[in-house]
């Protein structure tokens, strides 16, 4: 299946859920399972700016089953995030997970707009496994195929109580939500913005957030496999509660820092490479399924992002595994970076901002 970017859910209007807010910059907000991360960036000349960064932690409680459950705690969470960092910027770019979203590829007859919109509504009954009445839908013309006779179409649908959950939490913290995109293909933008597309090249961009590990497999710089699993780096957390018997805050500052009080001869990468070889082993398991179904000669590269992404021994157990070059992504490569910024934070923080990267340079009317 070919996935361009698509201006996902372009035909809602947000404008009205916030009528008295003057409208202004605009800010990326990744609404994750354990923390929201928030971005801002502007297009100029040479290419990015990145203005501003920021991330603040959110209970467990706070998202679950793909949405928003704790509405308060999320929105105070974001007014911080605003406050503290001065943003003035009142237009939000934001994102669904891409496991609570449904995808699926049609073909029509080639037509003129006019008539798609009904025609993919009508043909929508038929592949999506929800009533239309309770999903937004949005489509994107794929490619003209049969010497142009036939028209390849994607659609995208995602439950309206879901997308609600999270444009509720931004408006009720005073912004406006101007963007809902999808996170597998924020990160297939920030891919575009940072580095250089080879032709026939087979890229996949790893995310190991706190929960689950997406997956985006990208061919020419374009998003041809997505897919999620169930193991984040929490499952690293826990394997060292575990195998340590301490307490779930004492594994999580290991895990980060390397550090652990009274346990200085602890090993955290050998503690570490049963949860290492069990991602890799699923990662492995799930390209090599892809490149079964798409008749690839398999992937040519793999970039890891993402909290966990850098726990010690992932990227060579997974580049063992795979026989491909592993490395961890650099988000913001492409970009030139405010002084106001702090460089070391900035480092520090960079692969848990992948997906902010990549929702911070969308804006309206992109393709």
């Amino acid at each position: 299946m070919n996935i361009p970017i698509p201006p996902f859910l372009k035909n809602i209007n947000f404008s009205g859920l916030n009528p008295f807010r003057k409208e202004g910059g605009f800010i990326a907000l990744d609404i994750g399972s354990s923390s929201i991360k928030m971005v801002e960036a502007a297009g100029e000349k040479s290419g990015y700016r990145l203005a501003s960064v920021g991330i603040l932690p959110l209970p467990p409680t706070a998202v679950q089953n793909n949405m928003v459950a704790d509405k308060d705690v999320v929105v105070k969470t974001i007014q911080s995030l605003i406050q503290a960092n001065g943003i003035k910027a009142t237009q939000v770019v934001s994102a669904v997970p891409g496991r609570a979203v449904i995808i699926k590829k049609i073909q029509l007859p080639a037509q003129e707009q006019a008539e798609l919109e009904a025609n993919v509504e009508f043909e929508a009954t038929n592949v999506i496994p929800e009533s239309l009445e309770n999903v937004n839908l949005d489509y994107q013309v794929l490619s003209y195929v049969e010497d142009g006779s036939k028209m390849d179409v994607l659609l995208v649908a995602v439950k309206k109580e879901i997308i609600n959950s999270y444009t509720q939490v931004i408006q009720e913290a005073g912004l406006t939500p101007a963007i809902m995109d999808v996170d597998y293909f924020a990160m297939e933008n920030m891919y575009e913005a940072s580095y250089e597309i080879q032709p026939d090249t087979v890229v996949g961009l790893i995310h190991v957030g706190a929960r689950y590990t997406s997956i985006n497999v990208l061919k020419n710089g374009v998003s041809t496999f997505t897919g999620d699993l169930q193991v984040g780096g929490e499952a690293f957390t826990e394997g060292l509660v575990q195998a340590l018997q301490i307490s779930y805050d004492q594994a999580e500052t290991f895990k980060v820092t390397g550090s652990l009080e009274g346990k200085k001869n602890a090993d955290l990468q050998s503690l570490l490479k049963p949860s290492c070889e069990s991602l890799a082993e699923e990662v492995s398991r799930t390209l090599s399924l892809y490149a079964g179904m798409a008749a690839e000669e398999g992937i040519h590269s793999i970039y890891l992002s993402g909290g966990s992404a850098k726990v010690p021994g992932l990227c060579a157990l997974l580049g063992e595994k795979m026989g491909v070059p592993v490395q961890l992504a650099e988000p913001f490569r492409g970009f030139n970076v405010a002084r106001t910024i702090d460089k070391d934070y900035l480092a520090e923080s960079a692969l848990l901002l992948a997906v902010g990267a990549g929702l911070s340079i969308r804006r309206p009317g992109d393709k």
